[in-house]
């Protein structure tokens, strides 16, 4: 070989791999990790025994004998992390630091007018939370600081305020404090008139607080203490003492989650029952609180229902002989099933996701093919047009901010490279207007980028929707490390939708995928159906099969490829790491929900009963074996597995932290590789992490650099 011909050999080389992190061989410091004790504990059901040595690990919230040990063991699971990933802390710093500069600290939010206030947040540099403000009239009109919620969460390792709801006469503000991070609000109202915040004396909320239209009678949610169910409605006079809180409903079924809202015209309350395969709805005039609530129609087996007022009619949107959902409507006197007339009709192909009321307009969000669809139809004309949108993938979403008797909708739209965009559309004119995109520091310029959606064929046949966005210049070769993510459960669809911080992985030569898969709504309710229960295995293989294309289609190979998911999306990566782990070089596993069938046989774990209808009720013997054959923690065998990092909250109050910890310890124990297992327990925070808008970077770089890493990145 000459020396000219080499040095063009070099130079195609360099240009062919400019955007690819070379991987080197990842060395780790040669340090043991902990190991977890084992206890004799067998689960007895069904005539099938089987042990499960790291049992106790439950103790924490049960207050067992073994509480203490538990927090030692996680505490030495930290130091274990913060020892094997020592060599990157440069490199987390860099990419906090990264992150964090690509926010703009002093923002604002789009002021929404609502009678005769302009409401909006704001947040100031260096503040880790923000500013509820408003002004009347006008935005020259001087600002009314109504919440600082930078100032109420000092002192506090976690804080979170919400359920902020202003009373009709805009005089008082009633909102939820959380400082513990499980989801257990403090009701407390605020006087905007003098200033003073006044605490109820009412905890255990769900931070779900509606006004009657007499200004002085608020009706919330209380959950169970033990539980954290939603479990009732009550109706609290302002300032009285809780023990004159009259419970107006109470849930009996304990599958159902409850909650209260108002229509969009103000005129009646509604008390919502709901679990995943039916609702009931109860309603009351607004103007007389003291009545009582009376059921808009009895629930019915396997059939949801929502509903909606404007200033004539009830509006329904069910699933009632209609899988992807139907609009219909009756009068406000009349509000049996019986008396139900049909608007929109269902069909096959869409799926109609929401209704909002305005007094001279419908607007419906649907969608259809896993893509967005805003349409609105005028109720005195009859016209009936649909929001044209021009990014192959997307998220377009009519949001309920304006006022119901406004003439303008505000939606907002975001996507792989667009940054989160709010737009006013005005009803009469049609003109769209772009009132804010979240501005991203740095030189952000999405020319740089290109998205694209790919179609991945299931090994039942199936046509599987997955998104990829990626710098350009990006040539599939084989060699690019690709960041595969999705959820597939309850019947959430993943949206695409644009992340500041994943530019960081984008520019490093990454590819980001969002696969589509079923247990979420993307293709409509069937999707959905098709992967849960006797059928979950479905939302499984569909993710290694876009693994697969992954790999098929030369955008990257095993050695490159990496997993994230959080949740039931924790789940998934359980699962997948036990069939298919020859496939993924590394997975991520946020909060996961790894121990399903131990989880399902508890009932006093929160969130158990509400599930039932998502993941089977293991009493029953064929749901029982079934969920036994894919829960991650009951299939861990003797045989390699990728690398992990898992992580989860202490307080967590969705999944348990002892899930991915029990999870964890039986890898260690049975894994047959030299990969390693990572677990990150924040001992402050629950299933959502900080409450900060700059804290929870540290877990997004954490993870960053956990990949970067297997990569053999030696960026500093």
């Amino acid at each position: 070989m000459n020396k000219s011909f080499l040095i063009l050999s070099i130079f195609c080389m360099m240009i062919a791999n400019k955007n690819t992190v070379a991987q080197q061989k990842t060395t780790w410091p040669a340090t043991v990790p902990p190991i977890a004790e084992k206890k004799e504990h067998v689960r007895d059901i069904h005539g099938d025994k089987v042990s499960d040595p790291y049992y106790w690990m439950i103790d924490y919230f049960k207050k067992g004998p073994d509480s203490n040990t538990v927090v030692k063991y996680l505490e030495d699971e930290n130091a274990y992390l913060k020892t094997m990933m020592k060599s990157t802390e440069a490199l987390q710093n860099k990419l906090f630091k990264e992150m964090k500069g690509r926010i703009k600290e002093k923002d604002e939010s789009v002021p929404v007018f609502k009678k005769g206030y302009y409401y909006y947040t704001r947040t100031e540099e260096g503040k880790q939370y923000y500013k509820f403000c408003r002004k009347k009239g006008s935005l020259s009109a001087p600002e009314e600081v109504l919440l600082d919620v930078d100032e109420m969460a000092k002192g506090h390792a976690y804080f979170s305020a919400s359920g902020f709801n202003i009373s009709p006469d805009n005089n008082l503000l009633v909102f939820g404090e959380d400082t513990v991070s499980r989801r257990q609000y403090n009701m407390k109202v605020k006087d905007l008139k003098t200033g003073k915040i006044f605490d109820q004396g009412i905890k255990n909320t769900s931070s779900n607080y509606v006004w009657a239209n007499d200004n002085r009678t608020i009706f919330y949610t209380a959950n169970n203490p033990n539980t954290l169910l939603s479990e009732k409605i009550k109706r609290h006079i302002l300032n009285s003492t809780p023990d004159k809180d009259v419970v107006v409903y109470e849930e009996k079924d304990n599958t159902n989650y409850i909650a209260v809202t108002k229509t969009r015209a103000d005129n009646f309350l509604l008390i919502v029952s709901e679990a995943t395969m039916s609702s009931e709805v109860r309603y009351l005039d607004a103007n007389r609180p003291a009545d009582k609530f009376k059921v808009f129609q009895p629930r019915m087996k396997d059939v949801l229902y929502e509903v909606d007022a404007d200033d004539n009619a009830f509006f329904i949107t069910t699933n009632k002989e209609a899988l992807n959902f139907k609009l219909m409507k009756t009068s406000l006197t009349k509000t049996g099933v019986e008396n139900w007339k049909e608007l929109i009709p269902h069909r096959n192909n869409v799926l109609l996701q929401n209704v909002i009321l305005y007094k001279d307009y419908i607007v419906l969000s649907e969608k259809k093919d896993a893509l967005d669809q805003i349409r609105i139809i005028n109720k005195r004309t009859g016209k009936d047009d649909y929001l044209p949108f021009d990014e192959p993938v997307y998220t377009a979403l009519p949001t309920s901010a304006n006022e119901y008797k406004s003439q303008v909708l505000r939606f907002n739209f975001t996507s792989l490279t667009t940054p989160s965009s709010v737009y006013d559309y005005n009803l009469i004119t049609g003109k769209r207007v772009l009132k804010k995109q979240q501005p991203v520091l740095g030189g952000y310029n999405p020319k740089n980028y290109q998205s694209e959606r790919v179609w991945v064929t299931a090994s039942d046949g199936a046509k599987v929707p997955m998104d990829l966005v990626y710098k350009k210049g990006f040539e599939k070769n084989g060699k690019q490390p690709v960041f595969l993510y999705a959820y597939g459960s309850y019947g959430n669809s993943m949206n695409p939708g644009f992340s500041s911080n994943r530019i960081s992985l984008l520019d490093r030569g990454f590819v980001y995928a969002l696969a589509h898969i079923r247990g979420g709504q993307e293709m409509g309710r069937a999707w959905y159906e098709d992967g849960k229960m006797m059928r979950k295995k479905n939302t499984f293989t569909d993710f290694i099969d876009c693994g697969k294309y992954l790999v098929a289609n030369k955008y990257t190979t095993p050695q490159h490829l990496y997993a994230n998911g959080g949740s039931a999306g924790g789940l998934l990566m359980g699962a997948v790491a036990n069939m298919a782990p020859d496939l993924f070089h590394g997975i991520i596993a946020d909060v996961p929900f790894v121990d399903v069938v131990n989880t399902m046989l508890d009932p006093t774990i929160p969130l158990t009963t509400n599930e039932y209808d998502e993941w089977g009720n293991p009493e029953n013997k064929d749901a029982y074996f079934y969920m036994k054959s894919y829960s991650p923690y009951e299939n861990v065998e003797k045989k390699n597995y990728p690398n992990l990092l898992v992580t989860t909250g202490l307080h967590d109050s969705q999944v348990q932290y002892f899930e991915p910890a029990k999870w964890v310890a039986k890898l260690r124990d049975l894994k047959t590789d030299k990969n390693i297992v990572l677990l990150h327990t924040n001992m402050d925070f629950g299933h959502g992490g900080a409450s900060g808008r700059f804290d929870y970077l540290k877990d997004v770089a954490l993870m960053y650099a956990f990949v970067l890493k297997l990569e053999g990145s030696r960026e500093n």
